[in-house]
Parts: structure tokens; C-alpha cells; sequence
């Protein structure tokens, strides 16, 4: 049976006031390191925000500078029903982002994933084109309004598109046209004029999926629809994407002038026979024999070579911090990190800078280092 690396009270309790330093190996913190280039984040649940999980909460005070609702402000929970929201979680996550002065991401607005099953229907039938659009509308409105002048940016648009830049043939394409992803921008900047519109992806370092999100932003913009940077999933491993894929990808965003955030980032440590380099939460595979190797700890040659992966990875943002404009991790420490269960559940998975004891890992002062302000 696995055995997990467990939390204590007194851990927690202890590390709280101790990860109000972390980064003392280097005397920088995150946001202090990456300021002069772009902000810094992490993805909060609602443990962090209420200050239940108090050690990550300090994490997320001491070194970051922007925050992105993990969860909470998605459609499904937002609004579970027809003509019924719930805006008690997304309340209380702007409401800790504005009180600590950090720049607030809120995702997402339309996504064809954790979206209840009544927005697509009309009693047995399936929603026309005209019923979508208005369901549409009055979620854009209500949720994008109620925090109008207080969210930095919005992703309006999550993975519209499949790896080989066709549209993904999602029930939002199937009931509405093409035209969908124009009208929710559309919508987003009536709903609020001054918070940044981000389109939002996984695997846009693959060309055809770059052309394709660079042609969608140059045609909505040449309608004159505001869409203001591309956020790429960063749900990377240590082989993909090769460094020069990557770069590429970016060198194509500066020549078109738009901009990137890099908007989900954690690697990978384990075994992917399967091959797998996407994020589409759908996709599951059978644990195998020998992918979940490290349930006792990680050994520190892996240590070493994340925290290597890391430290090439930021050093190609500050290459293009021209275009680069965020970079927000999926989440504060690996003992909260969505691939412990995908794309196989149970898995023990160690993809970001904090450890299951909230202890900055070797990849923390690799970061660091990579901005040139470390030791």
C-alpha cells in the first residue's frame, strides 16, 4: 500500500511563521526576485484563502504577488442552476486578494469542462444557438460584473482549440458556431471595460495550436474585440516542451505584439509512459507498474534535475520578459497539487516549488538564482 508523507499539527503550526522566510537561503523572495520582469503566483483553494491551511496562506503572502482562483470561480460552482449563483467562495477569494494587494485572476468564464449540464440543454433537447448565447450573456454579465474594478484580468476562453489548431468540438462550438469565443470576449469587456481578457490554453508551444490562438487574437482584434495576452498552461514535464519549442512559441507572440502569461505552471516528476503532454481533465489512464515511484520522498537526484528543469524554464521567460507578463504555479505545494491525481489518480507527485511540509525545494532558490538576484 502507499504510504504518504503526512502533516502534524505541530508542522503545521511551526511552519506557518517559518514560511513567512522562505527564501531565506537567498534573502529574496519570489516577487522580489521577478518584479523588474513580471508577476509571480500560485492558484489558491479555499483552504488558503480562509486561512485554514495558515502555512500555505503565509507562503502565498510572503512570496507572491498575484493569485488565481484555482476553483472557485468557474461555472460550476458560481452557478450550479438555472437562475441561481453562488458567489460565496469567489467572494471570499477576491476579497483576500484585494486585502493583501495582489493582482486577481479570475478563470474562467467559458470552458466546455465543469460546466453544468443544464447551460447546454433545453428541456430533452439541446440548447440552440439563441438560448446559449443569452445563458451565455447573463453569466458573463453577472459573475465578470459583480467583481467589475476589482479583478486584474480574466481568462474569457478556456482550451477552445485542440492540439492540431482546429476547434475543439466542444457543446459551446456545437450550439453556437464559431462565433462563440467572439461573443464571450465581447460580453467579458461590456461586463468589465478595465480588467485585462486573457485567451487561455494548454499546449500552445505546439505550432499548429500557436498559429491557430495567434490568427483567433488577430482576427478578433482586427473586429475591434479586445483580447489582451494568451495565457499558455504551462502542465509541463522535464522532456516536453523542449526548450526551443518554447522559444519558438514565444518569438511568435512578440512578432504578432501579443501578450503571454504563463498561467498553470508545475512539472511533472513522473514516469508518462502513456506519452502524454496535455491537460485535458477527461483523459485517465491505469496506474502501471514502476510510474509512481517516489511515495516515500523524492530522491535528490530528481530534486536536482526539477530544480534544473525550473531554472532553464525561468531563465527562457526573462529572455522574452518583453512579452512575458505573468507566471502563475497550479497550486502552493505539492501536497495540494492536482497531479497527484491526474491524469492517474493516486499517484504521489512533487511538480512545485513548496514541499508536503511547505519547505522551499531545491527548484525554490533555482527560481531564484534564474532571476539573477539569487546567491
Amino acid at each position: 500500500m502507499k504510504t504518504r508523507l503526512h502533516r502534524t499539527t505541530v508542522t503545521v503550526l511551526c511552519l506557518a511563521a517559518w514560511a513567512l522566510a522562505a527564501g531565506q537561503d537567498s534573502g529574496t523572495t519570489l516577487k522580489q526576485a521577478w518584479e523588474k520582469h513580471f508577476l509571480v503566483g500560485a492558484a489558491l483553494n479555499p483552504n488558503v484563502v480562509s486561512g485554514k491551511d495558515s502555512a500555505a496562506a503565509a507562503i502565498v503572502k510572503a512570496q507572491f504577488n498575484t493569485i488565481t482562483a484555482e476553483n472557485a470561480m468557474k461555472f460550476g460552482p458560481t452557478h450550479p442552476k438555472s437562475g441561481e449563483y453562488n458567489f460565496k467562495l469567489a467572494d471570499e477569494f477576491v476579497d483576500y486578494g484585494t486585502k493583501n494587494g495582489m493582482a486577481v485572476i479570475g478563470h474562467t468564464l467559458v470552458w466546455h469542462a465543469q460546466t453544468p449540464r443544464w447551460v447546454f440543454q433545453d428541456g430533452e433537447a439541446k440548447a440552440g444557438r439563441d438560448t446559449l448565447l443569452a445563458r451565455m450573456r447573463d453569466h458573463i454579465m453577472t459573475v465578470a460584473g459583480r467583481y467589475q474594478g476589482r479583478i486584474h484580468g480574466w481568462d474569457v476562453v478556456n482550451e477552445a482549440f485542440d492540439d492540431d489548431g482546429t476547434l475543439r468540438k466542444s457543446p459551446w462550438l456545437n450550439g453556437i458556431g464559431e462565433d462563440f469565443i467572439e461573443k464571450a470576449f465581447t460580453f467579458a469587456a461590456e461586463a468589465d471595460p478595465k480588467a485585462e481578457l486573457y485567451y487561455n490554453d494548454y499546449n500552445v508551444w505546439k505550432p499548429e495550436k500557436a498559429a491557430a490562438v495567434i490568427r483567433l487574437v488577430k482576427d478578433l482584434r482586427s473586429k475591434g474585440i479586445r483580447v489582451d495576452g494568451v495565457g499558455e498552461q504551462a502542465h509541463w514535464g522535464f522532456s516536453y516542451p523542449k526548450n526551443g519549442e518554447l522559444k519558438a512559441m514565444l518569438q511568435a507572440f512578440r512578432e504578432a505584439g501579443i501578450k503571454v502569461h504563463i498561467t498553470e505552471m508545475d512539472i511533472s516528476v513522473l514516469p508518462n509512459p502513456w506519452d502524454y503532454q496535455g491537460a485535458d481533465i477527461g483523459k485517465r489512464f491505469d496506474e502501471l507498474p514502476g510510474t509512481n515511484p517516489y511515495t516515500e520522498g523524492l530522491p535528490d537526484s530528481v530534486q536536482a534535475k526539477l530544480a534544473d528543469r525550473y531554472a532553464e524554464l525561468f531563465g527562457i521567460f526573462l529572455e522574452y520578459d518583453d512579452i512575458v507578463e505573468r507566471v502563475t504555479l497550479w497550486g502552493v505545494d505539492d501536497g495540494h497539487s492536482w497531479l497527484d491525481y491526474f491524469p492517474v489518480r493516486g499517484r504521489t507527485n512533487y511538480p512545485l516549488l513548496f514541499d508536503r511540509q511547505y519547505r522551499p525545494k531545491p527548484a525554490f532558490d533555482a527560481v531564484i538564482r534564474a532571476a539573477g538576484t539569487g546567491k
